[in-house]
C-alpha cells in the first residue's frame, strides 16, 4: 500500500484511501468482486472504470499520461 500512494503521489495523480478494517462494506465489496490483496485500487476514467489490486506502477503510470 505504502508503495502504491507514494508512486500515486509522485505521479501527481489525486487519490482517496479507504480502511478496510474501518468499513465492513468495503471489504464486502471486495469480496464480492474476488480481490482478496491489499491494495485495490479503482479509478473512473472515460473509458470506464478500472479495477486492480497490488501495487502496479505501470498502471500508475499509465493513468499519468492519459491524464
Amino acid at each position: 500500500c505504502v508503495q502504491t500512494t507514494r508512486h500515486l503521489t509522485k505521479r501527481g495523480i489525486a487519490f482517496t484511501e479507504v480502511d478496510v478494517d474501518d468499513d465492513p462494506g468495503t471489504r464486502l465489496a471486495l469480496d464480492y468482486l474476488g480481490l482478496s490483496s491489499l491494495p485495490v485500487v479503482v479509478v473512473a476514467t472515460a473509458l470506464g472504470e478500472q479495477t486492480w489490486n497490488g501495487y502496479r506502477p505501470d498502471r500508475i503510470d499509465a493513468l499519468a499520461v492519459a491524464a
